[in-house]
């Protein structure tokens, strides 16, 4: 299975993926009569660790970034600590247990802190930046820190060339993790644009993994902020719009709002309808299914005018229980299951 997936959304998802796969065999849910999902199998303890799973999760890197020198993938590193269980759970990124001493002593020596980097976060980007440096391609960084860390999958950054997501605001036009992190998302947006999309190749290994696969997923991530960026690569659309394997998109936007982020505004910023069914519309061609949340039930119909079917569940991923039960729901909105 393929994962394109960027931010908190797609970490937890892949995280469910990873889970679903590890649940203990147990019969397929059976249909309920009164509408609501199936019963699903229970996920297993939070403190399960395996073998490798099937999964290569191919991630965003339009939001890298230079910090205090360090070159941060933030993105990459969301997923990579969700999928070895060490993600800071309260806030869906960073590490759990983390401390602050050196980013309060560069406070302490005068260094603007705008972006908060923990210690043993810290031991990370100092690891890429350092392979950086020896001109270590950032997809074999990648895989070394993945295994490292102790990831069952395989994290795949979209790129090994240059990225950068830059957000056209009234302020002039702002470096993501500007606009998203420093400034708080708070600018109006005018245009979001990929700079160094045109010229970047797919990472060793991703169209591979479009292709080959026997299902594709877009995750729950901001479509035009996460998904965008892997989609402009070129060759990575039109692997989607060639596929032979089936592919499910599950939305981010659920009543009309993002649960996490600026998906919503963005979209209403850029023409989109602020929706699942304006989520639908951006990916029509590309997937065959969109999961949709029971507060969306009624676009159903709307949808599905789009050529794809529509599945509703609850999408909202509040524990890592919920993770796997989504996983398992997209497998079966795939016929895996």
């Amino acid at each position: 299975m393929t994962l394109l997936a960027g931010g908190v959304g797609g970490a937890r998802l892949a995280d469910g993926i990873a889970r679903a796969h590890r649940a203990p065999t147990q019969p397929p849910p059976t249909a309920r009569s009164d509408g609501h999902p199936a019963v699903l199998p229970t996920a297993p303890p939070d403190d399960v660790r395996s073998e490798p799973v099937d999964l290569t999760v191919v991630v965003n890197t339009g939001d890298d970034a230079e910090i205090h020198g360090l070159w941060v993938s933030p993105d990459l590193d969301t997923v990579m600590y969700t999928l070895a269980g060490r993600e800071n759970r309260a806030q869906g990124w960073g590490l759990e247990g983390e401390t602050f001493t050196v980013h309060e002593a560069m406070g302490e020596l005068g260094v603007d802190t705008w972006f908060l980097l923990g210690d043993r976060d810290l031991a990370t980007h100092v690891a890429r930046t350092a392979a950086r440096r020896a001109g270590e391609p950032l997809s074999t960084t990648t895989a070394r820190l993945a295994a490292a860390t102790g990831v069952p999958a395989r994290l795949l950054p979209v790129t090994d060339d240059r990225l950068a997501t830059l957000v056209d605001t009234p302020a002039g036009t702002l470096e993501f993790q500007d606009y998203f992190v420093r400034r708080r998302h708070a600018d109006p947006v005018l245009d979001v644009r990929v700079d160094g999309a045109a010229a970047a190749r797919p990472a060793p290994g991703v169209l591979e993994a479009l292709r080959d696969t026997d299902l594709l997923v877009l995750a729950p991530s901001n479509p035009v902020l996460s998904i965008g960026p892997v989609l402009a690569v070129p060759g990575v659309r039109t692997a989607l719009e060639q596929r032979s394997a089936p592919c499910v998109a599950v939305s981010p936007i659920i009543g009309g709002r993002a649960l996490k982020g600026p998906a919503a505004d963005v979209l209403a910023a850029l023409g989109h309808e602020p929706s699942a069914l304006g989520v639908a519309r951006m990916y029509a061609g590309l997937v065959d299914v969109l999961v949709v949340d029971r507060a969306d039930a009624g676009l159903v119909r709307d949808v599905e005018a789009l050529g794809m079917r529509a599945v509703v569940t609850d999408a909202v991923m509040r524990d890592r229980a919920d993770r796997a039960r989504l996983a398992r729901e997209v497998l079966i909105a795939a016929g895996r299951q």
